[in-house]
């Protein structure tokens, strides 16, 4: 998949997340995807490449790094806490999918209780 591709599926992904909001005032080359004012997904264009850039717990980031050529620390964030997908043939879209929702869902699982708008421990698992 490309970089344009990997983009659509993360953000088609973020549609149907609670209380999900794209926030574009941070210039027009950056998509913000917050949930109750927190950032859980940006997008933009490292040069010539388009990228996702999502929240991960820090043993999940390192693992994937390790895994996927086309996953790498976080640009211009935590690099522990943040990883950075680019378009490539390491990733899927399945992986992306799931990728999406485990940012959100650590995002949410930081909110106050009475703010989260689903339970993290339990959204978008299987049983």
């Amino acid at each position: 998949m490309d970089g344009q591709e990997l983009q659509k599926i993360a953000g088609d992904c973020t549609v149907g997340l609670p209380g999900a909001e794209l926030e574009r005032d941070s210039g027009p080359d950056w998509h913000r995807y917050k949930v109750r004012g927190k950032v859980f997904m940006l997008m933009t264009d490292m040069p010539g490449r388009p990228v996702v850039i999502l929240k991960a717990d820090p043993d999940d980031a390192a693992a994937l790094r390790e895994q996927y050529a086309d996953i790498t620390p976080g640009y211009h964030m935590n690099k522990r806490h943040w990883i950075t997908l680019e378009g490539g043939g390491t990733i899927d879209q399945k992986l992306v999918k799931e990728l999406v929702i485990d940012s959100y869902r650590l995002v949410v699982g930081g909110l106050p209780k009475s703010e989260q708008p689903v339970d993290p421990r339990t959204y978008g698992r299987r049983a």
